[in-house]
């Protein structure tokens, strides 16, 4: 229990306490959260109160605009923070609670505050690690015998994507534009795409660092996994068909990517953790790790069109489903070498579950638009329109609590005329 009242069917329990980075009207500099029912703890306020033996000595991050420099100090950092942080909001806890004036100065309500990035992002990389999706995607183009590439239940696959055009929850999307092939008998065409879709996924933030030709052993991934957020990886399905062959995604996919502002991190979500997925064939020793990594984390995907008085859910989904480990692929991204750096970004790829409901981006829901998705009240679709408002909400269920993460939210505008 905090002495912050938190309603149970809050995302932000005292189980939780995600970081973010924030500002306000009267102060416009961005600054590191902590999100506690509907508050926002100010960490810059309270530094002095962490004296554990590594934050002691580590206070000045907490006066960063984004957690770059905290994601660097590792694990031990992390899990001493959290455990200051859970005693200074605990109901016994009577530094912040009986202190008047530093909680008048320490404390701000939610919707006062306007939320940024919460990491400079130097890479992102998405994977492709729901075997429900692949599978669904490799039916629609390849046809049932063919539907998963001879690679896919050998190694997670992966690409690399555009870090500049990750945008926090409630930035706009512009409608891309670009070339299509909507008649293969006929020469490409350039134009708006007409067949934007969603992708639900997860991502986590890397932490600590590696250095450039020294892999990360998966028995040490977990040091670098500091936390979770919700992403909506938006793609424009007609500019990818055409565009992707041979080396994969890109205008297609780089015109945005939606991620929520909290960073719910992994020691919040251990109590939620499930056994792994069986995977056979069994993958390569550097792959292997027998502790559950597979989070038991409930998603929901909602659309609200123009004119629509409430949104429509369209997806009820869970990252449960995921084929690859948040382990195996770190193991994976950096088994040749490659370096990571703080706040850099991996995601899950699209998750999909096993029932039609489960499906995790439109292409799947309408069967590559051969059948319409209802909305209710007459209203249906098989890609977005503009003006569309697409949230992805995500959560972690207790016993009368939950770790959640907030909402990921986007509205599609109109493409630019050329």
């Amino acid at each position: 229990m905090s002495f912050i009242k938190v309603d149970a069917m809050s995302d932000f329990s005292l189980h939780n306490l995600p970081y973010g980075i924030f500002s306000t009207p009267d102060n416009v500099k961005h600054r590191i959260g902590v999100a506690i029912g509907d508050q926002i703890l100010d960490v810059s306020v309270i530094k002095s109160l962490f004296q554990g033996p590594v934050m002691s000595k580590h206070q000045d991050v907490f006066d960063q605009p984004t957690l770059n420099a905290f994601m660097a100090l590792g694990r031990e950092a992390w899990s001493e923070t959290r455990k200051t942080l859970q005693t200074l909001l605990s109901a016994d806890g009577s530094v912040l609670r009986d202190d008047i004036s530093l909680r008048s100065r320490s404390f701000v309500h939610q919707n006062a505050a306007t939320m940024h990035l919460p990491a400079d992002i130097g890479d992102y990389t998405d994977f492709y690690s729901s075997r429900d999706h692949a599978t669904n995607v490799g039916i629609m183009f390849r046809g049932k015998e063919n539907a998963l590439m001879p690679n896919w239940l050998r190694l997670p696959v992966g690409y690399h994507g555009r870090a500049s055009s990750v945008v926090v929850s409630g930035t706009s999307i512009r409608r891309p534009c670009g070339q299509m092939r909507p008649d293969h008998t006929q020469p490409p065409v350039f134009g708006p795409s007409k067949q934007l879709d969603i992708e639900l996924e997860m991502a986590f933030f890397v932490g600590g660092a590696s250095q450039l030709g020294q892999p990360i052993p998966i028995n040490k991934t977990n040091e670098h996994i500091f936390g979770m957020v919700l992403m909506n990886d938006w793609s424009a399905r007609d500019i990818q068909a055409w565009e992707y062959v041979p080396l994969g995604p890109f205008l297609g996919k780089n015109f945005g990517t939606t991620i929520s502002p909290w960073v719910v991190p992994m020691e919040a979500l251990l109590p939620f953790v499930e056994p792994n997925p069986t995977q056979d064939p069994v993958p390569l020793p550097y792959l292997q790790h027998s502790d559950p990594y597979t989070f038991n984390i409930n998603l929901s995907v909602s659309l609200k069109g123009q004119g629509m008085a409430n949104a429509a859910t369209i997806c009820k989904s869970n990252f449960k489903y995921m084929y690859w480990t948040m382990k195996q692929q770190l193991a994976h991204h950096t088994v040749n070498g490659c370096n990571i750096r703080p706040g850099d970004l991996l995601a899950s790829g699209t998750i999909s579950g096993p029932d039609p409901e489960s499906f995790g981006s439109m292409l799947e829901l309408s069967w590559r638009a051969s059948q319409s998705i209802s909305l209710g009240g007459g209203e249906t679709r098989t890609f977005l329109k503009d003006g569309d408002e697409v949230t992805i909400t995500g959560y972690c269920q207790g016993d009368g609590y939950r770790v959640g993460f907030g909402t990921c939210k986007g509205t599609v505008l109109p493409a630019l005329q050329h």
